[in-house]
């Protein structure tokens, strides 16, 4: 039996096509001793594929054109798409694609990539987005989302999905774009695009689970175990008889996305759910191949991971134990920033409770570090010391905090607008990296609501009836939308429309102020920070840079507030605040410039931020 290395070398997973009218073909079905390529092009054309080593079937199909459909033909006569197909035109059930990803003309050869560290992403749904909900009607934004100051904008999963509405987290071919999205080359098209106008891509994808509908991966090969078990269903095979190829597969996914698309992120998503206990963990070897990639395109390839463990291992070096990923999402922020805003308490915020948890995150990445968490009954969590807090993405919002409370509520329609403006400031001029969900920026009142074009009618009722017990616990009124309505889904729109009015107008202009700013001190490359609970609505953070010092102090109470602040004595300049008639806010603006001594008293109204700089002393840049 002729082996992979030798027989395909640097042969790809799926369809590849070749010179002449040829295209190679590769599928891992180790359950099948047997297989067929059901070509279907000029005429259909049935051709039995070589086995090779380890379950591979591999096939060279002469003739074969771009657009030409195909399945495989199992040994019991079913017909099933590629697991690696690179578009599925008809969705989940019907025939794959042959497209060639070489053809697209890329202009993005001088795009140098973007760090980490001086990042602000923007996470948005390319079907809520725009009314089109398409690849293409997001170019004509990127213009807009460069003004406002983002530097990276960061797609929810767009793998192929049932139906023609998703969040994206129920996705079944991960290397095939959602086709009510566009073709392969629209993709193509918004990242070239969004490179010429300075903006970094980053993609949503998900290792942890597909989704139930569409998802013939089991039929092919052991790519799921019932050692473990997700929040969402059968858990993918990392560590078991076979695992070997289903990391290659989603290994390979992973530098499909960087590659063919020019990706420079990935967002991974809820990695709690990947479960391996080999000896080397499955994100550490992601993590290798995307720093050889990286090293091969000469430009920084990011992996950012969200999990629910606060867990150091992902940030730490391979060398010390960990992972060696870049970043990753810190949803205590969230939660400290959420609870101060809204005083909800129940569920997982019931954690979170006064300044000292958002004073901690921010100094420290994460608040729960080892100690007892009420909500979970246990100790949560270990340290992250050390680690640089650009390596934390924080935010305000999110698709997650938003679209899973009961009816999809964006904090703008929570609270009121002073509030809202503290959150902006209290995200974007934190030490960590910000996240921004779309319209938030200019205060969006439509909300995110939970999304589903489902075919199959006992999964539908699954998502209902699972979607109604896991609110129980928050306390939430109303009724939960149902996802499979077509007006759940247009509900969650933007409008756009809304930026051109009052308010909506000054927030947006808060945003980009505030972006600007950070940009100036460079809060997330430079500088050492001092943060600490004033009293239990209160809270400082001072940024001292090489020329210049930041001091943010922030009023989270519904009271106003006089704070006596030693370590901010001397003429400061007025940069924002927040409750100034220049933002809309209840309050005449201050003096540009303030001179303060140490036994000074500094009045905040409620909710409200004050942000000043001032040069640094000799002595104090010493």
């Amino acid at each position: 039996m002729p082996s992979i290395e030798t027989k395909t070398g640097e042969m790809k997973l799926g369809a590849r096509p070749l010179a002449d009218e040829a295209c190679e073909f590769l599928v891992w079905a180790p359950n099948a001793k047997s297989l067929t390529l059901h070509l279907i092009g000029r005429e259909d054309e049935m051709i039995e594929m070589e086995r090779l080593e380890r379950g591979y079937h591999h096939a060279v199909a002469q003739g074969a054109s771009l657009g030409d459909r195909y399945f495989y033909r199992m040994e019991d006569g079913r017909e099933l798409p590629d697991p690696a197909s690179r578009f599925q035109p008809e969705g989940v059930h019907r025939s794959s694609e042959i497209v060639d990803l070489q053809e697209f003309e890329w202009t993005d050869q001088n795009w140098k990539g973007r760090p980490i560290e001086s990042s602000v992403f923007y996470e948005l749904h390319i079907g809520a987005y725009t009314s089109e909900g398409t690849f293409e009607a997001l170019i004509p934004h990127l213009p807009e989302l460069a003004k406002l100051g983002v530097t990276t904008i960061e797609l929810m999963p767009i793998a192929q999905f049932p139906g023609l509405r998703n969040w994206g987290y129920d996705g079944v071919y991960p290397f095939a774009p959602q086709n009510s999205y566009g073709r392969p080359e629209s993709l193509q098209r918004l990242v070239n695009a969004a490179h010429e106008h300075g903006l970094a891509m980053a993609l949503d994808v998900v290792y942890n689970h597909p989704g139930p509908e569409g998802n013939y991966l089991g039929a092919y090969g052991p790519y799921f175990t019932d050692r473990y078990r997700t929040p969402w269903g059968q858990a993918i095979n990392y560590d078991s008889a076979g695992s070997d190829e289903v990391r290659r597969y989603f290994i390979e996914n992973a530098l499909y996305w960087l590659e063919e698309y020019h990706f420079d992120a990935l967002r991974l998503d809820a990695v709690h759910g990947i479960f391996d206990f080999g000896a080397r963990h499955f994100l550490a070897e992601l993590k290798a191949s995307v720093a050889e990639l990286s090293s091969r395109v000469e430009r920084p390839l990011h992996l950012v991971a969200e999990s629910d463990l606060n867990d150091a291992r992902l940030l730490h070096d391979v060398s010390a134990g960990g992972y060696g990923l870049d970043a990753q999402w810190s949803d205590d922020f969230h939660h400290s920033v959420h609870t101060l805003l809204t005083r909800e308490d129940r569920g997982y915020y019931s954690d979170f409770n006064g300044v000292g948890s958002l004073a901690a995150t921010m100094r420290d990445g994460w608040y729960y570090s080892g100690q007892h968490s009420e909500y979970r009954g246990r100790r949560h969590g270990n340290s992250a010391a050390g680690i640089a807090s650009s390596r934390f993405v924080v935010c305000s919002q999110n698709h997650d905090q938003v679209g899973n409370r009961a009816e999809g509520e964006r904090l703008s329609t929570l609270v009121n607008f002073e509030a809202q403006k503290l959150a902006a400031g209290i995200t974007l001029l934190s030490p960590s990296t910000p996240l921004l969900f779309m319209g938030e920026e200019y205060g969006e009142t439509a909300p995110f609501q939970y999304f589903t074009s489902h075919g199959d009618p006992d999964l539908l009722e699954a998502v209902r009836r699972g979607r109604r017990e896991e609110f129980a616990s928050f306390g939430w009124k109303g009724t939960v939308p149902d996802p499979q309505d077509q007006k759940t889904f247009d509900r969650s729109r933007l409008h756009h429309a809304l930026k051109e009015k009052e308010p909506h107008r000054t927030v947006l202009e808060l945003y980009r102020e505030l972006i600007r700013i950070r940009n100036k001190h460079q809060l997330g490359t430079q500088g050492a920070w001092k943060i600490r609970e004033m009293h239990d609505c209160t809270l400082l953070s001072l940024h001292g840079g090489e020329k210049k010092q930041l001091a943010i102090l922030c009023n989270f109470s519904d009271t106003a507030a006089e704070l006596n602040v030693p370590e901010i004595e001397g003429r400061w300049t007025v940069l924002i605040h927040s409750a100034g008639s220049r933002w809309k806010g209840p309050e005449r603006d201050l003096e540009s410039e303030m001179e303060l001594t140490a036994s000074a008293e500094i009045p905040l109204s409620p909710q409200s931020f004050l942000a000043m700089e001032r040069n640094r002393t000799t002595q104090e840049a010493a």
